[in-house]
């Protein structure tokens, strides 16, 4: 099976392989994405300790540490942040295992973007853990355990806290993602750039609506996330026409090209007869 790993190979545009060479690549890949899963596992559940105290900063300081009903509770939560860890850092070779499977079929160019891409995807993603943590946690936090505080002892339970967390941060860093993907559809050809400024104000709606279905809770949140999305929206639009431009360019020197050979045939002709 390592043999087999070793040899896992992009496939070049209008390849053509029989059936089976694709679901070898994609098992392959699989496979890799798997064992990265599994390594980044292995080091976030030796290091669980400080990813659980990383995770405890954005409560609020007079709250007290999240508390444990269960038995085994300590060591379930222990596995599931473990298992968020080992994903977020596993992410630039998910990313280039899907990029590097899916991408030849479309893109002949594909090798020289895939590293810039491959850079720009996962530093988005980063990106958006970071404004998770340090943007829209905090304000929801405060919001959430603030509410009606004179009601009640307010306690956090462990589990809900840390799953609470994990599906804002996870959250943020997909939606950052935006710009990742309108590369993506530009590049193959489903995606332009006049089409998303014609219906802005459609996509206005469509992003309002995901940030009020995120797990924020919070007006502040929530207008935070919008905003966010409304910039990645507008950035994404230039990245279209970005491609697009340059697809243009290359579509033209191809076709100059083209010209130029059709002219040296036909001068060749002619100096023969």
């Amino acid at each position: 099976m390592l043999a087999g790993l070793r040899g896992t190979r992009r496939l070049e545009h209008q390849e053509e392989v029989p059936i089976t060479d694709h679901l070898e690549e994609l098992r392959n890949r699989i496979i890799i994405s798997a064992i990265a899963v599994a390594i980044g596992f292995g080091f976030c559940f030796w290091k669980h300790e400080l990813i659980i105290e990383f995770l405890n900063r954005p409560l609020p300081p007079e709250l007290p540490v999240p508390i444990v009903l269960g038995v085994a509770e300590p060591f379930t939560i222990a596995l599931k942040v473990a298992l968020a860890g080992a994903i977020v850092l596993a992410i630039p070779i998910l990313i280039y295992q899907l990029y590097a499977y899916v991408m030849p079929a479309f893109d002949p160019d594909h090798d020289r973007r895939t590293w810039p891409y491959l850079v720009g995807a996962s530093g988005l993603f980063f990106i958006g853990l970071a404004f998770g943590y340090f943007a829209v946690l905090p304000p929801a936090l405060s919001f959430l355990v603030g509410f009606d505080s004179e009601l009640y002892n307010r306690q956090v339970d462990a589990g809900n806290y840390y799953g609470f967390v994990v599906q804002i941060l996870i959250a943020c860093g997909l939606i950052f993602q935006m710009p990742s993907g309108v590369f993506v559809l530009t590049t193959v050809g489903l995606m332009r750039s006049s089409w998303m400024r014609k219906n802005r104000r459609y996509a206005i709606f469509l992003l309002a609506v995901v940030a009020a279905a995120l797990p924020s809770g919070d007006v502040v949140s929530m207008m935070i996330i919008f905003v966010a999305l409304l910039g990645l929206y507008e950035i994404s639009i230039m990245i279209s026409a970005f491609v697009e431009r340059n697809k243009g360019e290359a579509e033209a020197a191809e076709a100059a090209e083209f010209d130029d050979a059709g002219d040296v045939v036909k001068v060749a002709d002619v100096e023969d007869v």
